[in-house]
């Protein structure tokens, strides 16, 4: 089948996490071919920074930095885009359960309501969109802030948007427009997505809005797939003091609802762990159209099955990954101040690099606080080390490996430890308890008196560590691997297909799920239309000399 893969990110150009997933998925699916539609950062000039791509990639187009500003509006067209911009954002200002005006009086404002002005005043925008070129003026225009301002004015509006300034409803516009950027690109028609058997977004927000409009404007269906839910991801990069009060409101409902959206349209969400499952039905996702489907992760680098082998230092401790505030390295070295003291030869490595300006503010935080904790001797002697790079399998170096985040979304590296078949000490947030099972000690977050009790019984207890190793290796083997994760998609791939007859195939080329299935079950006359849909179909299935069941009795 032919799929087109809506990436974020800069995947075919650039890697990261999202891409390697990208790049995994797409070699391991070679039975397919894929039209790969990358937004966020391009080429920028030069095709030789594109990554080298497989054979079944049969093109990458890329959105442009700036979506073309599109001809003139002609009166009709202005106030199209006027009546459409004014629904969608009147959608968004709205409170939910809000009274609106009927013939003979008011009743409440739904929840559905709203979805269906929402959408409906979206796909409008889209439709003048494909007929004038594109948006990108019409939404940077005053005719847009105006409306933008109505709605935040309007006596049903939220409480909040009321107290939208100019300043803010500036702010507000042009954070729409960069959102509806996608409305602008000229990918849906029959030489674009439209030629796509299914459309794969690999991530929520944009790419999904692409591929909503090539579901309204080709029929294509569509298939998200979140790992960390864009709605959620809003919320938590959107903060008190990162704008003002009504600016987070109003984009938040904004994002509320193009997620409601998504997750009403697509045939089938695919979430990386049950709290983005959560998150999606949340979003207002049917959850029997909700599949779970873990990330996978290389086993290449990783051990052999078996007994793996003994680091050169018994007592160690190993704590790998990015250095951020989030990942409370501070509780971890309390936590070992007390093992120290129950285990005076422990000694803690911490191997990661530092996460932006944060990280690095909290890295050095770290290391002064290290000092404090356990002062005297040389560098090569101290207890603990901090490393920027350690061996390809940090966790080779590990008698225990720790994990003590405060906040998490799909613990990664936890799954590389397990691979590793080291037994692991973790706090129970995000993901962590559906993905160790039973096969670690998880202890509650920020409590290092707790971390330091789980880490000293795992020291002490040669055995039970080897067991819950390799305990955890087995796990992993069987639910967090590559290979699982591509399988997985191939299946839903042709869940999804089976139920949408391909329709745009070239002549004499195989048409796969076309064919009707009764026309294939004995005892079925063929009419011209089945024996149409027939063609270039096995011998065996077009041969109608053979007598059917109701001839043989």
């Amino acid at each position: 089948m032919r799929l087109g893969l809506l990436t974020e990110g800069g995947y075919p150009y650039v890697g990261g996490d999202a891409g390697l997933w990208c790049e995994r998925l797409v070699r391991g699916l070679e039975q397919h071919e894929f039209d790969v539609y990358a937004l966020g950062p391009g080429p920028r000039g030069r095709t030789g920074d594109r990554r080298p791509l497989p054979a079944q990639v049969r093109r990458v187009r890329t959105a442009p930095p700036w979506p073309a500003e599109g001809a003139r509006y002609g009166r009709p067209a202005r106030r199209r885009f006027a009546e459409c911009y004014a629904e969608l954002v009147g959608a968004v200002c709205t409170g939910t359960g809000a009274a609106r005006r009927v013939p003979g009086g008011e009743v409440p404002e739904a929840s559905g309501d709203l979805a269906d002005r929402f959408g409906s005043a979206l796909y409008g925008l889209a439709e003048l969109a494909r007929e004038q070129g594109g948006l990108t003026g019409a939404l940077r225009s005053e005719t847009a802030v105006r409306a933008l301002e109505r709605a935040c004015r309007a006596p049903r509006a939220l409480c909040t948007a009321h107290e939208a300034r100019v300043p803010d409803l500036l702010t507000i516009a042009a954070h729409l427009e960069r959102a509806l950027r996608p409305l602008s690109l000229d990918w849906y028609d029959d030489d674009a997505l439209g030629a796509a058997d299914l459309c794969h977004a690999t991530t929520g927000g944009a790419p999904a809005l692409c591929g909503l409009l090539a579901r309204h404007f080709c029929g294509v269906p569509l298939l998200v797939t979140e790992y960390t839910v864009h709605l959620r991801t809003h919320y938590l990069t959107s903060g008190p003091g990162t704008a003002a009060p009504a600016v987070r409101a109003v984009l938040a409902a904004f994002h509320g609802r193009l997620a409601a959206e998504v997750h009403r349209a697509a045939e089938l969400l695919t979430a990386g762990d049950t709290q983005a499952r959560r998150w999606q039905e949340r979003c207002g996702a049917d959850r029997a159209r909700i599949r779970t489907v873990y990330p996978g992760t290389a086993v290449e680098r990783f051990a052999e099955p078996g007994e793996p082998e003994l680091p050169s230092d018994p007592d160690t401790l190993v704590w790998a990954g990015p250095v951020d505030p989030a990942k409370d390295l501070v509780t971890l070295l309390h936590a070992f101040a007390e093992v120290r003291r129950e285990e005076p030869k422990a000694r803690l490595r911490v191997v990661g690099t530092p996460s932006g300006t944060e990280g690095a503010a909290h890295l050095g935080h770290c290391r002064a606080l290290a000092a404090r904790l356990f002062p005297g001797g040389t560098e090569g002697d101290q207890p603990v080390s901090f490393e920027e790079t350690g061996e390809p399998d940090a966790y080779a170096a590990a008698t225990v490996v720790v994990l003590s985040s405060r906040a998490e979304g799909f613990p990664a590296g936890l799954v590389e430890a397990m691979l590793s078949g080291r037994a692991t000490v973790s706090t129970d947030v995000g993901a962590v308890v559906e993905v160790i099972g039973g096969t670690g000690l998880v202890v509650p977050p920020g409590d290092p008196t707790a971390l330091a009790e789980a880490c000293v019984a795992l020291l002490r207890d040669p055995g039970r560590r080897a067991r819950l190793g390799a305990a955890a290796r087995a796990r992993a083997l069987e639910l967090f691997t590559v290979e699982r994760n591509i399988a997985a998609f191939h299946g839903l791939y042709l869940e999804i297909v089976s139920h949408y007859p391909v329709r745009r195939a070239a002549p004499h080329e195989p048409r796969p799920f076309a064919a009707p299935a009764e026309t294939l079950v004995p005892g079925h006359r063929a009419g011209p239309a089945d024996r149409a849909l027939l063609r270039g179909a096995p011998a065996w299935a077009t041969d109608t000399t053979q007598p059917s069941v109701e001839e043989t009795r």
